[in-house]
Formats: structure tokens, C-alpha cells, sequence
């Protein structure tokens, strides 16, 4: 079987989950010797949104493609170069004309693998339909392409689970994204496709879902506006490694991936 072995690492956040990306990659490397590397972004710039010099900072460190969601727009500066970075997708489900791309094809030295970013409805601001919109992308691809990875940026848990049994036997996995607490539910789906509903997030481990925790708290507290903060501690780190058949596009391994700093676990 010829086989692309892909690492898909979950919503960084701040500069405690990139430096968490940075000391994490290179044993990542030797463990699985991954073809490819995606990871997502959204959160990367002091908690929302990217830069163009952090994408820079990822590819530096042999990531492959970004994926996006939610928060894609919050650091305004993406607007000078969405369009032109071709490895980084923002939601594919936004209105037509808005810039940047909802799905690419990333390359490593001898794979490629197609990435599309879709974006949920469920107790987020809404967008077309992400069902609607994937069928039409499907539609297109699936003429070419056998391999397809799909990050669903989505709250509901019921939502990914229903995007996943959607697409089983469509794409090679199906990824969870944006609700940052890794779930353990990874399972090839009947019809070969990886599947989890959250793979984790990438930041502070001391922190409520990557941000300072004493402001989560005191706006729980009192229900009053507060500025959240990219907490900058002691990091954790979730991914998934997943090995997905070429000739059939269908994946035969998902495996989770925990990390902290000053211990390792590994799921």
C-alpha cells in the first residue's frame, strides 16, 4: 500500500502555542516522519487571527498548508495576503467573494493531499450552508483528487459527528476544530474515513481553552465585557498522525497526539 502520513495539528494559540509547535515538531518528525504537515491557525496571533510573518514562522518550521475558521478576519493585516498565500484556506462556506480560498491542494517532496476548510452554523455567526457547500466542492474534486482532508471549524459536537457520517467514504478524514479540548473519539468511519470531533488546541495549558484565566473567570463572574488574553504559560500540545491510502483515498490510521511541556503523554 502506498500511503501519505499526515500530521494535523489543532488550533494554535498565542505565542505560548506556537513555541509549543517549535519544540514539539522536530521529535513529531522522528516519531511518525510525516509527509505532510497542516495545522490550524486561527488563534495564532495573540489568540485571534494570523499574521503573515507567523505563517512564515510556521512554513520556516516545515508546515505544509494552514487552515483557518472563525476567527480568520480578526488580525486585519491577513487582508494584504490571504489571497496571495496559497497554502492557507479560510472557511469555504463564507460568501462567494470573499477573499482567500476555502480549499487548496499542499505538496510535500513526493504527496500531495487536498485541504478544504468548512465552518458550522450551530452557535456560530451564520454561513451557508457547510453541507451544501462541501457537496459542491466534492463535486469538482473528487474528479482528480482521491485524497481530501476536511477541517470542520465547528461548536456543536452533534454538528461534527453528523459532517463526519456525511462524508465517510467521500474524504480521507474528517477533522474537528475550534471548540479546543481534544475529544477521544478517533475512529476510521465504516466507509474509511478519519474521523474525530475535536482535535485539540495548541497553547497555555493553565488557561480556559488557551486564554488568561482569571478574565474568563471574571466574565463568567459577572457577565461583564472583559479583554481575553492568550494565556503565556506552561503549553499543551494535540494533534492527530493519520495514514491514508493513496490508491483509494481512504485512511487506514488515526492516532491522537498529547503533549505538555516538562511532560509528555502521549493518547
Amino acid at each position: 500500500m502506498s500511503k501519505i502520513r499526515v500530521l494535523f495539528v489543532g488550533d494554535i494559540v498565542g505565542s505560548a502555542g506556537r513555541r509549543a509547535l517549535k519544540e514539539s515538531l522536530p521529535e513529531l518528525k522522528r516519531k511518525y516522519n510525516p509527509e505532510l504537515i497542516i495545522v490550524n491557525g486561527e488563534n495564532a496571533a495573540g489568540g485571534r487571527g494570523i499574521t503573515a510573518a507567523i505563517a512564515k514562522e510556521f512554513y520556516d518550521q516545515g508546515v505544509h498548508g494552514i487552515t483557518l475558521g472563525n476567527h480568520t478576519w480578526d488580525n486585519k493585516d491577513i487582508f494584504d495576503f490571504i489571497d496571495n498565500e496559497e497554502r492557507m484556506i479560510r472557511p469555504a462556506n463564507f460568501p462567494p467573494g470573499t477573499p482567500g480560498r476555502g480549499f487548496t491542494t499542499v505538496k510535500g517532496q513526493t504527496k500531495e493531499l487536498v485541504i478544504v476548510n468548512i465552518q458550522g452554523r450551530t452557535f456560530l455567526p451564520p454561513l451557508d450552508c457547510p453541507f451544501q457547500t462541501i457537496d459542491a466542492i466534492l463535486d469538482k474534486l473528487r474528479k482528480k483528487n482521491k485524497c481530501i482532508l476536511v477541517d470542520f471549524h465547528a461548536e456543536a459536537t452533534s454538528e461534527k459527528i453528523a459532517m463526519g457520517w456525511h462524508l465517510d467514504g467521500k474524504v480521507s478524514a474528517v477533522l474537528g476544530t475550534h471548540t479546543h479540548v481534544q475529544t477521544h473519539d478517533e475512529r476510521i468511519l465504516p466507509q474509511g474515513t478519519a474521523y474525530v470531533t475535536d482535535v485539540g488546541m495548541v497553547g497555555g495549558r493553565d488557561g480556559v481553552l488557551g486564554m488568561e484565566r482569571q478574565a474568563v473567570l471574571q466574565k463568567f463572574k459577572t457577565g461583564l465585557p472583559v479583554r481575553f488574553v492568550a494565556d503565556e504559560g506552561k503549553w499543551q500540545f494535540h494533534a492527530v498522525y493519520m495514514e491514508i491510502d493513496e490508491e483509494t483515498g481512504l485512511s487506514k490510521k488515526i492516532e491522537l497526539i498529547r503533549r505538555f511541556e516538562t511532560e509528555i503523554v502521549w493518547a
